[in-house]
This record gives structure tokens, C-alpha cells and sequence, in this order.
């Protein structure tokens, strides 16, 4: 009998996923902004994919996230052929779509660390979003640089470019999962209506402490990343980390210690409220 109800729970948890994937495909072409040189604003289109790791936990979400990956792979080859070198293709294709949309299977990743499910979706959200920007962050500083990027000042130009469709997609991604994170149980085999609660004011500083601690990370990374290719002949090196200045590094330092700083203020702050309160 157990057995039975493994396989039937396995079946349903297989259906539902299709079911997901289908929509996050729909969604993902029924595009409310779309930028000349690639990327594009949806109506939350991650967030079928990201409901499915919150509910099944992050492997399963993974698993999703990367067919749904692959999908996107497949309607955006035409982005393919503006490159000759096999380490381009290869980096187009991992960059920009199939890590930049498995990020959404890490939306279900503080599910069992906060108890407040709005806030544990929201949050979910926030960091697909980021996570998937830095992926296109770096496709953008190194792989486009000399095409649809200036070469000049390639990190920058990414860091903008990039942000004038992932800002808004990631504020209607994240709004709606705070919208159904506090309206339906997905902790139910079937999601039911729930009471809506308020999320504390603590919790809501250790959303911006994480938010910001996150993207000094993404600075960090994209900023290393961008001299990581030779602009001649499109090779990827270190050679360029050995022989940069100190004054390239400075902005990573300055970053990353105001970003800890911070995130470890908000958290303290957080603390206090949650000390007092108690």
C-alpha cells in the first residue's frame, strides 16, 4: 500500500510539474516589454516554476527549473547565431538560459528556515531574480562585449542594460508571490485558502540585509568576471586578475565591506525588534 501511494504521490507531483512548466512557458511569451537586444518583462513567468520548488522541495524544483531552462534555450536559438567559437555558444548557453532559469528552482529555499510563508516566497523570489541577473550580468560583461554591449565600460553597460528588464520583472515576481504566499496553503496536497498575517518589521530587515548583501555579491562577481575575457580574441583567462591594479579591486572591497556591514546591521536591528517584541 505504501508503495501505491508513493507512486501515485510521485505521479502527481509529476503532472503538477508539467502542468507548471506549461504555464511558465506561456507566460514567458506573453511579454508586457521587450528590449531590442534581448531580454524581455513578463507576467511573473518564474513563478509557476518557483511554486513548484516551495511545494517539492529544491531538488525537484531544480529539475524543473533546468527543462524549463532548456525550453527557453530552444525558443531564443536565433541568439546563437552570432557566434562562431564553440566556448561562446557554451556560454551563451549556460549563462543566459540554462543556469539564469534554473535559478528558479532555489525559490523554495526558505520554505523550512521562516515560518511566515508570504515572506519565505517573497524572499524565494528576490533571490531567483538575483541570481538569474548576475547570470546575465556576466553573459552581457564578456560574452556580448564588442556586440549588442560596448566593449568600453562592458560591465557598467550590463549592469544598466540588463537591470531595465530584470528590475521590473523581478517587482511583479516578487509581488506576486507576496500576493499568493499570503492568500493560499501551499503546504496542503491541494492549496486552500489561508488568512492573510503581516509580516514583522524584523523579518522585513532581514529581507533588505540579505537583499543587500546579495547584490555586493553580484557587483563583486560580475566585476571580476568582466576582465575575464580578451576583448581580441574572446578567450576566457586569469591572466587579466594577475595583472589588474589595485584601484580595479578597490570598488570590490569598498562594496563588499559596506554590503557586510550592512547586512549585519539590519540583522542586529532585527534582533532587537524581535528581543523587544518578545
Amino acid at each position: 500500500m505504501t508503495r501505491t501511494n508513493d507512486r501515485r504521490s510521485a505521479l502527481l507531483i509529476l503532472a503538477e510539474s508539467g502542468i507548471m512548466l506549461a504555464l511558465a512557458t506561456v507566460l514567458s511569451v506573453l511579454k508586457l516589454a521587450d528590449l531590442p537586444y534581448g531580454g524581455s518583462v513578463t507576467p511573473a513567468s518564474l513563478l509557476p516554476i518557483l511554486l513548484i520548488a516551495y511545494r517539492h522541495g529544491t531538488g525537484k524544483g531544480l529539475l524543473c527549473a533546468l527543462c524549463y531552462g532548456v525550453i527557453q534555450q530552444l525558443l531564443g536559438l536565433n541568439t546563437l547565431s552570432y557566434f562562431s567559437t564553440w566556448y561562446s555558444i557554451l556560454a551563451i548557453i549556460l549563462l543566459d538560459y540554462i543556469l539564469a532559469f534554473a535559478a528558479a528552482g532555489l525559490g523554495g529555499i526558505f520554505r523550512n528556515k521562516l515560518k511566515n510563508q508570504a515572506l519565505a516566497l517573497t524572499l524565494g523570489g528576490l533571490l531567483v531574480c538575483l541570481v538569474r541577473y548576475l547570470c546575465h550580468v556576466i553573459s552581457g560583461a564578456t560574452v556580448w562585449a564588442g556586440m549588442s554591449i560596448p566593449t568600453g565600460g562592458a560591465l557598467i553597460y550590463s549592469f544598466i542594460y540588463n537591470a531595465t528588464y530584470m528590475l521590473p520583472e523581478a517587482i511583479i515576481l516578487v509581488l506576486a508571490c507576496y500576493y499568493l504566499g499570503s492568500s493560499l496553503d501551499f503546504s496542503k496536497r491541494l492549496p486552500t485558502r489561508t488568512v492573510r498575517t503581516s509580516v514583522p518589521a524584523a523579518d522585513w530587515l532581514k529581507i533588505v540585509g540579505g537583499g543587500l548583501l546579495i547584490g555586493g555579491v553580484c557587483y563583486d562577481v560580475a566585476r571580476i568576471f568582466s576582465i575575464l575575457q580578451d576583448g581580441e580574441t574572446g578567450e576566457f583567462t586569469l591572466t587579466a586578475l594577475t595583472e589588474a591594479e589595485f584601484s580595479f579591486f578597490l570598488p570590490v572591497i569598498v562594496v563588499s565591506a559596506v554590503a557586510f556591514v550592512l547586512f549585519l546591521d539590519c540583522f542586529a536591528i532585527a534582533a532587537l525588534l524581535s528581543k523587544k517584541k518578545n
